[in-house]
């Protein structure tokens, strides 16, 4: 596309002083009053004739507007039917307390450990009493708890196979402490340690009819290995004495 020439500066005068005094023309005539060209004033300008007014057009009556219909009811739901309670299942049955204090049949010794009572009777020529080797056993021989007299003679590993039994407590034992025996009814009888003492393996047969005697007052004698260990058939080289009388 060429481009056009600019116009003479000279032809843009006239469209702009017409511009203007158009708009002066008009802010006079808004003052009320016409400056003519000659310099005379002509009156007060008159206002325009108002037009006549357009006839306001007739506007038909609005029809009748109808209510909206209500809408139908919802449709009522079916009552549930009653439905038959659900099974209730079963509660498991109520775990058995745990076994409080000492079991039936059983010794326990001043330190709490606890042997079950294994009856026991001397056996061959030499009048051996068998101990069992469980360490949670002790060998029972003699008078019953209510005899009124005679020694209950109660025997235990001090340990075995390594391992440390519940008679190991008789190294500690002091004069005064409680030893409690329960027999199978559950019965309990308590009795107090009155003796503590050690002998020799060759000692204990000397004296097994001064501590192991059915004549005399009723006791409890308890008996343990200890000391030195020997090895072979002798063992240890002492053993634990500890008796008991009844409170």
């Amino acid at each position: 596309m060429r481009a056009e020439a600019p116009a003479p500066r000279r032809r843009t005068v006239a469209p702009y002083l017409i511009g203007a005094a158009a708009l002066l023309a008009a802010e006079l005539v808004v003052a009320g009053t016409l400056l003519l060209p000659d310099g005379t004033i002509a009156g007060r300008a008159l206002a325009a004739p108002v037009p006549p007014a357009a006839a306001a057009p007739v506007l038909a009556p609005p029809e009748p507007v109808q209510p909206p219909a209500e809408p139908p009811p919802p449709p009522t739901a079916p009552a549930p039917e009653p439905q038959a309670p659900a099974p209730v299942a079963a509660e498991p049955p109520a775990p058995e307390p745990p076994l409080h204090g000492q079991r039936p049949g059983t010794i326990r010794l001043p330190d709490g450990g606890t042997a079950t009572l294994v009856r026991q009777e001397v056996v061959g020529p030499e009048a051996l009493l068998p101990v069992p080797d469980d360490l949670g056993e002790a060998t029972w021989w003699g008078a019953g708890l209510d005899a009124p007299g005679g020694a209950s003679l109660f025997a235990g590993h001090v340990n075995w196979q390594g391992r440390a039994g519940p008679f190991a407590e008789l190294w500690n034992a002091r004069v005064g402490e409680r030893v409690t025996v329960k027999d199978t009814d559950g019965t309990e009888w308590n009795y107090d340690i009155a003796q503590v003492f050690t002998l020799h393996k060759d000692e204990l047969p000397q004296r097994a009819g001064e501590l192991f005697g059915q004549d005399g007052t009723h006791r409890v004698v308890l008996v343990t290995c200890g000391g030195r260990w020997l090895g072979g058939s002798t063992g240890y080289a002492e053993n634990r004495v500890v008796v008991a009388e009844p409170v």
